[in-house]
């Protein structure tokens, strides 16, 4: 596909999987859109994936969980930004790998609020423009825990589960529309998911990936499923 002069918007860009995304993208051709939370690393990764080239990349600093700020983002675009043609709902993360009742509160509030609340928050915000224009590419970064429980993973795994019925009943929502969903289920990846589920602890992080070869981001970003008309065994849209 020729991706030149095309609009991507990622969230999560500033690492992982989001940076690989926006690097792989960037390489095509493609117009970046990258929101992240963490400003100065965001701004590394877009000078490098826009290659240097003006107006090739806009930034948000931008914490998906807060829905105004979302809003406010979306709305404010210039107006050669505003035409998104894919977006890439990556923002998530993993906090702790407790038992349920000796889980805290505060790690299950930011999972749910980032994996699935701001997938909602963002996609509510760009889907009416893609509905509009008769185009665009919904792309929803799941898990295999979406798919199978792992012990100590029930926030994080109930978090991906949603997030796998979202994009399924998205599908549906859209199935009279050229509008495409797609949902990536990675496995391992070595990123800084593990750093962050424990909170900064390198060591226990890194034994996550010890006696084993796991997925990189570049990996996961040269992934791309292209469904059209159906959204599931028996929900399709044919043409008159």
């Amino acid at each position: 596909m020729d991706w030149n002069g095309r609009i991507v918007f990622i969230t999560g860009a500033s690492s992982g999987i989001g940076a690989a995304c926006a690097r792989a993208f960037g390489r095509a051709g493609a117009r970046l859109l990258l929101a992240a939370r963490r400003r100065k690393r965001l701004s590394e990764v877009a000078a490098e994936a826009g290659g240097g080239i003006p107006g090739r990349v806009l930034e948000l600093e931008l914490d998906v969980r807060d829905e105004r700020a979302v809003a406010r983002a979306l709305a404010a675009l210039p107006e050669e930004w505003s035409a998104i043609d894919v977006l890439i709902n990556n923002a998530g993360l993993s906090r702790g790998l407790a038992k349920l009742h000796e889980g805290e509160l505060a790690d299950w509030e930011e999972m749910i609020d980032t994996n699935v609340k701001g997938l909602l928050y963002v996609t509510r915000a760009v889907l009416p423009g893609m509905v509009a224009r008769g185009r665009g590419h919904v792309i929803n970064l799941g898990s295999i825990a979406g798919h199978e429980s792992y012990p100590g993973g029930n926030v994080y795994c109930a978090s991906k589960a949603a997030v796998k019925a979202l994009t399924s009943a998205l599908r549906m929502d859209l199935v009279d529309t050229p509008i495409r969903v797609s949902t990536i289920d990675p496995g391992l990846v070595e990123t800084e998911f593990s750093l962050v589920r424990f909170h900064g602890d390198a060591a226990r992080a890194a034994q996550v990936y010890q006696g084993l070869e796991p997925l990189t981001a570049n990996d996961v970003a040269e992934v791309l499923l292209l469904p059209t008309a159906q959204a599931s065994a028996t929900v399709v849209h044919r043409r008159p």
